[in-house]
């Protein structure tokens, strides 16, 4: 008999910020040089890779709607506000809030979107901040984009999770260009029941710091404290891997674990996560099947060239070892990944539904659960899909 999905609590979606998300949360002495909302015509759209595109602005082609902050236009695109089309119909197009689905950016709406596709809670990364707040690390005026980036986490906190009685879950950015002023923002947000934040897979593709350089050890602190798991999304190195620059994006959209399979090596071999033993990290929609090849190759590497490779001193212990104790994978499809299960890590891993990308299962994600967990025992189904995050995001739901 098939095992019974219970009520998912999902630990990547997304957000399509509504329009008035600064005009309203910032100062209002900022409120003039914040980000805003236009509506301009598109003329040609290239993505760049993670979450950073080219284009061109016609008043005579397709109406977009345009986030603008300082020298940066942000398109909204259809392919990233994909849910209510046609799969050939997920385009890289611009889009409008009018075109868009309400769910992709009215909170009332996404609960009702949420209770379509068997969903009790959902954890939502931001899109015109990019995944860990990139836009604004990139802004010139530190003092506004500091002010920003406070905005963002109270409207988060206070009006999109506000009054959906814990159904949306709050995730947080920071201010990246300061690992003191980031710690901050952890405590500030903690302090009123938040404990998820986003940060860099790999910070130096970012201009900043490595995490073996020591100097994120002051937000790490704040994290660990707080018991804020560290969210790192695919594309939050603000770039995908790819092979060439005139390959398709469907080579990086293949490739895309790949910055998760590497953030997690650094991790591994960096001592983070042993000067921090309750730490929890989150690799977001970077799959899990590539698990178990990278741990055993770590601890392969550990066993046999520590003495010369640089961390004899500084990990005591297997590799594998602080990924089962801290370390959490995200997935929404992938039948190679649960059938190594032994090695994945039964408490490591948790669901997606990655609504409204196009990766998304909405309205779906029931059966597409089904179709892949059914084999397994209700025990185990039940931790994958609500028990591991209610762990992982400290909720006060029943697992």
């Amino acid at each position: 008999m098939a095992a019974e999905i219970p009520k998912i609590v999902s630990v990547d979606d997304h957000v399509v910020e509504p329009p008035h998300v600064w005009e309203r949360w910032l100062p209002a002495r900022l409120r003039d040089r914040g980000p805003r909302v236009e509506r301009r015509g598109i003329g040609h759209m290239r993505h760049v890779g993670g979450g950073t595109y080219e284009q061109t602005f016609d008043d005579d082609g397709p109406q977009a709607d345009c986030w603008v902050y300082e020298d940066l236009v942000y398109v909204h695109k259809r392919h990233v506000a994909a849910v209510g089309f046609d799969r050939d119909d997920m385009t890289m197009t611009p889009i409008t809030y009018d075109e868009m689905r309400p769910g992709c950016y009215d909170p009332k709406a996404r609960v009702e979107d949420m209770e379509l596709n068997w969903v009790e809670a959902s954890l939502s990364f931001p899109t015109f901040p990019r995944f860990c707040g990139q836009t604004f690390l990139e802004g010139k005026d530190r003092e506004l984009a500091h002010a920003c980036v406070v905005a963002y986490n109270d409207w988060m906190v206070e009006e999109w999770c506000g009054d959906s009685g814990g159904r949306l879950i709050p995730l947080i950015i920071v201010p990246l260009w300061d690992a003191h002023l980031a710690a901050a923002e952890v405590r500030r947000n903690a302090a009123r029941g938040v404990h998820a934040v986003c940060f860099s897979e790999i910070p130096p593709k970012l201009g900043l710091p490595s995490i073996h350089s020591g100097a994120w050890d002051p937000f790490f602190a704040a994290c660990q404290e707080t018991d804020t798991v560290v969210c790192m999304h695919i594309g939050s190195s603000s770039q995908m891997p790819a092979t060439s620059p005139d390959a398709p994006v469907a080579v990086a959209a293949t490739l895309s674990f790949n910055n998760a399979m590497a953030s997690l090596s650094d991790f591994l071999f960096s001592g983070v996560l042993v000067r921090f033993p309750t730490l929890k990290l989150a690799y977001s929609e970077g799959q899990i099947g590539w698990l178990p090849y990278v741990l055993e190759r770590a601890d392969d590497v550990w066993m046999e060239h520590r003495a010369w490779a640089g961390v004899r001193d500084i990990v005591p212990e297997p590799p594998s070892t602080y990924y089962y104790r801290q370390v959490f994978g995200c997935f929404f499809r992938d039948r190679h990944g649960l059938e190594s299960l032994e090695r994945v890590g039964v408490d490591n891993i948790t669901f997606e539904t990655d609504y409204p990308h196009t990766d998304s299962t909405w309205p779906h994600t029931k059966k597409v659960a089904e179709e892949m967990m059914g084999h397994l025992p209700d025990d185990v189904v039940r931790k994958i899909v609500r028990a591991n995050a209610i762990r992982m995001l400290s909720l006060d739901l029943a697992p």
